[in-house]
């Protein structure tokens, strides 16, 4: 079953996008999918394992990293295993109730991401601005609330979109992306409820400009805090804390708007597949690099975890930025 189906909703599975005919190159692509997830495996469980098992990271802003890490391999676990099991078989399809699931855990971690993110960026404002209230304001009972909070809107988020995309019949099965992608999908629809799903993309988009708002506004008065600092020690650990973070939202949130907000052709392109990886597949992988790179605690739990020394992971960080930037 391919191409165009008739005017009413008959799909019981879909075909994902094949990236080669050529059965050496489905192989490339299955063995680069390869290499990238389990070095995102590799390294949020590496910040997940540090986490849990050094009490000196028992703290509020280490306890949100873990929780980033694990809707980080949430996000990744859903999407990349079926595009490289698909490539290795030679084979295109997901079933219909595949799709559904995968679009409703993969909407739900990246829902979780973003509000996560704000909270993170909270965490940052009360123990720079009013570190005196710090451990009132973010006791235990407090930031197991925010992350609780952080699961029901990525859920709720996730229901929405999962709805209001799936109650639209489709004229086509083909999605031209390399898993169920919900801009793709729309383009799939030959009903005009499909602008129910527009409608929950504006609503998401609202929110996470509200994110945006709120966290730009949020570094604004850290940022003047840190900056009225006279330890220059101490002005460097804060920004130490706060560069990775913006770096991260920046990222995630830049690169998921301008998929889901941009013009969708009907026809597959290298643009749209780049734009997809980039806020799918780099996100997780550079996250942990990013918290590591400049974080002391992180490093120091790392390599304690490892075996490694400290002087080591300081020349293996260098190393590995000095690759990328050459590879850039």
């Amino acid at each position: 079953m391919n191409g165009k189906i008739g005017n009413e909703s008959c799909v019981s599975e879909f075909l994902l996008l094949e990236f080669s005919a050529i059965r050496e190159l489905q192989i490339l692509h299955f063995t680069l999918f390869l290499i990238l997830y389990m070095a995102i495996v590799f390294g949020n469980l590496l910040i997940i394992s540090a986490v849990a098992l050094d009490y000196r990271l028992h703290t509020p802003m280490y306890f949100f990293l873990m929780n980033l890490a694990i809707q980080d391999l949430g996000a990744v676990s859903v999407t990349i295993p079926k595009s490289m099991a698909n490539s290795l078989m030679n084979n295109r399809h997901i079933s219909y109730a595949g799709c559904v699931a995968q679009v409703l855990s993969f909407f739900f971690f990246v829902s979780s991401d973003t509000a996560l993110l704000t909270v993170m960026a909270y965490d940052r404002y009360v123990a720079i601005c009013n570190p005196l209230q710090y451990e009132m304001v973010m006791n235990r009972a407090a930031c197991k609330q925010m992350v609780a909070g952080v699961w029901v809107a990525g859920i709720l988020n996730a229901v929405m979109h999962t709805s209001a995309t799936f109650a639209t019949p489709f004229c086509s099965n083909i999605v031209n992306q390399f898993f169920c992608e919900i801009p793709q999908l729309l383009t799939l629809s030959c009903s005009n409820l499909y602008q129910t799903e527009i409608g929950a993309i504006v609503v998401s988009t609202t929110f996470v400009f509200g994110c945006f708002v709120f966290i730009v506004v949020t570094y604004v008065h850290i940022f003047t805090v840190v900056l009225k600092v006279p330890s220059v020690q101490g002005r460097k650990k804060a920004f130490s804390t706060c560069i990775p973070h913006l770096v991260v939202f920046f990222l995630y949130c830049f690169t998921g708007c301008f998929a889901y907000l941009r013009p969708q052709s009907k026809t597959p392109s290298d643009l749209d597949f780049a734009i997809t990886v980039m806020y799918t597949i780099v996100p997780p992988l550079f996250n942990p690099i990013i918290y590591s790179m400049r974080n002391k605690e992180i490093k120091n739990a790392v390599s304690k975890l490892l075996g490694v020394k400290h002087a080591s992971m300081n020349i293996f960080s260098m190393l590995f930025l000095k690759r990328l930037h050459f590879s850039l």
